[in-house]
């Protein structure tokens, strides 16, 4: 890591802190730093024991020119994952002087990214997607069935929210609903790690961040069980996505089974677990906002737009890192080769220039330029999918519901790159 040159632009200890702290990004300190950096010091160095600098990217317009350039900023020259010190250590000795513990599309640069992508890109695009339409309305439809034999009251996330896209996506992927519960507890124990509840090793709750960040076994218990499906598919493939990986080839080579296991990984995880934290924060979002829920329940032609709304207002993805491979510029501020960079997407997607009333919850947004799905290169692979399920389970289930509001104590998971609602109880009366 160069030595940060924009000594006048160190981010005050305390919100540099908010950055790093999973438990921050649970409660309203996030969205406090955030609106504090917007205003004050949109790009700025955080200087923080245990992690290296890097530079915080909070305004839309930065975040926006960071992502476009792929080749000025790149995935993976580092950790594209905020890293402590000494995760990155442990893993650089396990991977020979590797900094990734996984090799996947968010950790790929030009070439090697367009060429892993194209192996599956066509498999999320709308055309080959609506093919999908009555599998998904048909799940949604039993999820909504199971909500609503609860007797009117429910946690969301963990009845509702969390089992509608783990089950569309293993059904795409070719894993065996037997097997989605540990799909489900392994993707909770990768991306809650920090989180007391969530993460494997709650005896080590007590311990500092950087030592729970990453949880070597979780990783471990993915590749093995990865592993014997990508065997399975390759002796004998159908028509789901696991063969597909299972079978590739980039330049003419079989992809090794590191990338393969690594690519069955970010789907199996990714390709639900965002989903379903927008879902549950647009319904937390509703059950707040009563004149909201009415409105859209009105008229379900505001459905597309309640979709793209919770998106917005929960960004699952909180934050992803980039690279400086040369020296340059944003924001004015001389950014050296080597910079680490800190994209604030849930700070992007509050910024007050681009949204009007940033922190008010709106079904029928207009225009809604979110960056919850990432830009350029690297915009989200399952955008269109996360969309259209979403866009199916409120069809189905808004005209059942009569009303809905919170009952008890929501809370979101303690996480500084992938987070959302961990837990919703609700009361609701059906039509």
């Amino acid at each position: 890591m160069s030595v940060m040159t924009a000594a006048d632009h160190r981010i005050p200890r305390t919100h540099a802190e908010n950055l790093v702290t999973p438990a921050a990004y649970a409660d309203h300190r996030l969205h406090d730093t955030y609106r504090w950096l917007r205003a004050n010091e949109p790009f700025g160095v955080a200087e923080v024991e245990g992690v290296d600098p890097f530079w915080a990217a909070t305004k839309h317009a930065d975040i926006l020119e960071i992502s476009r350039q792929n080749d000025l900023f790149h995935n993976g020259d580092r950790n594209p994952v905020l890293t402590s010190q000494v995760a990155d250590r442990k893993v650089r000795e396990m991977m020979g002087g590797s900094p990734h513990l996984l090799r996947t599309l968010i950790h790929m640069d030009a070439p090697d990214h367009h060429k892993y992508r194209t192996l599956t890109q066509a498999w999320f695009m709308p055309q080959n997607l609506k093919s999908l339409e009555d599998r998904i309305r048909a799940i949604a439809r039993a999820a909504v069935d199971r909500m609503a034999a609860s007797g009117g009251e429910c946690d969301f996330v963990n009845e509702v929210a969390l089992h509608f896209p783990l089950h569309v996506i293993m059904t795409i992927l070719g894993v065996p609903e037997s097997d989605e519960p540990r799909m489900l507890k392994l993707t909770q124990e990768l991306f809650g790690a920090t989180d007391p509840e969530l993460g494997r090793k709650a005896a080590d709750a007590d311990k500092p961040v950087q030592e729970r960040q990453m949880d070597f076994g979780v990783i471990t218990d993915f590749f093995e069980y990865f592993r014997q499906l990508s065997e399975a598919r390759r002796a004998n493939p159908n028509d789901d996505l696991a063969s597909v990986i299972a079978n590739s080839r980039i330049d003419g080579e079989p992809i090794s089974d590191f990338e393969a296991m690594s690519y069955y990984i970010i789907v199996a995880t990714a390709g639900h677990d965002t989903t379903s934290s927008s879902t549950a924060g647009a319904m937390w979002a509703l059950a707040e906002n009563p004149g909201e829920f009415r409105k859209v329940r009105a008229d379900p032609a505001l459905i597309p737009g309640l979709v793209d709304e919770s998106i917005r207002w929960t960004t699952p993805v909180k934050t992803f890192m980039r690279t400086a491979t040369a020296d340059t510029e944003v924001r004015g501020r001389k950014v050296a080769k080597g910079d680490w960079i800190m994209l604030c997407y849930a700070s992007g997607n509050r910024d007050e220039e681009v949204f009007e009333a940033p922190d008010t919850f709106r079904v029928d947004r207009k225009p809604n330029r979110h960056l919850a799905f990432g830009y350029g290169a690297h915009l989200c692979l399952g955008q269109h999918l996360a969309k259209m399920e979403m866009r199916i389970l409120w069809e189905e289930m808004l005209p059942r519901l009569e009303s809905v509001e919170i009952a008890g104590t929501p809370a979101l998971s303690e996480a500084f790159f992938v987070n959302g609602p961990k837990r919703l109880p609700l009361r609701f009366k059906l039509a």
